[in-house]
């Protein structure tokens, strides 16, 4: 499917809003502003991307620990993140969920999730929630490769199958399990025809080319929302940072990143792309890098001069009280 100008410009922006805010993370960790862990999502924001371009509002996401790309993708507020992650009352969840709960339901996105395999059975819910209901919404979680091994997101596949529910598994295989490679800790060595035996279409695509993703989710959200059941897309992707941030990364290559970050850049790819075919010109893409760095130096600005939360919201927001 081809896409229109107005399209190609916003799956750029959305991919270097996400990259320069994580690199903008990582500087900030680094001199002590962030408190507690950051795992960063920079190589692999065509996935997040090329998935949410086709959700709107109605859609529900769950993430991972690795969640901020999968939140700006789906439309939440940067400045809102960056305070978040500060620990400041103006972010997302009050400055009390920090990176790894961070979420926001009145965008569909329901959390960045510290469980590895949490996201599917969240996903299962809000789908069969969609069916019930007939609302025509979707529902997709995001998985990384260690987590396509959890029981729990066996059983939400299954349950997806058996219930014929809207739902959608993004496995984001970005080649390592936290520290151990996917060629060990992958029985099968194909997450994707691993899905397919629970009895859904299932693909595997490049995380390098936005396009290929792009196409793929939208043929999985379409038959989705159509009732013809649930999907997996296996995105195989690549992380250009540790697991977390302080990462010593022990477990990789000697200047594995560094060539990855020459060959594997869906940015850089994306940028080629559209202007080699004509489809944008350099200085478009160069207007929105302006504008994005822009948006991050404003984000850690009012992330940095933001106040704390009280001590009387310690308790607020601990259980629902129904």
């Amino acid at each position: 499917m081809q896409l229109n100008r107005d399209e190609l410009i916003r799956a750029y922006r959305d991919m270097v809003t996400i990259r320069r805010f994580e690199e903008r993370v990582q500087e900030e960790f680094s001199k002590g502003g962030i408190p507690g862990f950051v795992h960063l999502y920079a190589g692999e924001e065509a996935s997040a991307v090329g998935m949410c371009m086709h959700l709107g509002p109605g859609d529900y996401i769950a993430s991972t620990h690795r969640g901020h790309g999968h939140s700006i993708a789906k439309g939440c507020d940067v400045v809102g993140m960056m305070q978040e992650l500060f620990a400041k009352e103006g972010g997302l969840c009050g400055g009390k969920g920090g990176s790894m709960h961070i979420a926001d339901l009145d965008r569909g996105m329901l959390g960045a999730n510290g469980i590895v395999g949490g996201g599917p059975p969240l996903v299962i819910g809000a789908a069969l929630t969609a069916k019930t209901l007939g609302t025509g919404t979707v529902a997709v979680s995001f998985t990384g490769d260690g987590g396509s091994n959890q029981g729990t997101t066996f059983e939400a596949m299954n349950m997806a199958v058996v219930l014929k529910l809207p739902a959608i598994f993004m496995f984001e295989n970005n080649q390592y399990g936290e520290g151990t490679g996917v060629a060990y800790h992958v029985g099968s060595h194909d997450i994707a025809g691993r899905a397919a035996g629970f009895g859904m279409p299932a693909v595997k695509v490049s995380g390098d080319d936005f396009f290929a993703v792009h196409e793929a989710a939208y043929e999985a959200v379409e038959r989705a929302r159509n009732g013809g059941g649930p999907s997996a897309i296996e995105v195989d992707t690549c992380r250009f940072y540790g697991h977390h941030s302080g990462d010593a990364q022990l477990y990789r290559g000697k200047d594995e990143v560094k060539n990855l970050r020459e060959a594997r850049d869906c940015l850089t790819h994306f940028r080629a792309r559209v202007t080699e075919a004509a489809l944008l010109e350099a200085d478009a893409l160069d207007a929105v890098d302006a504008e994005v760095a822009a948006l991050i130096d404003r984000a850690v600005a009012a992330a940095r001069a933001g106040a704390p939360p009280p001590d009387s919201a310690l308790l607020t927001d601990v259980y629902v009280s129904y």
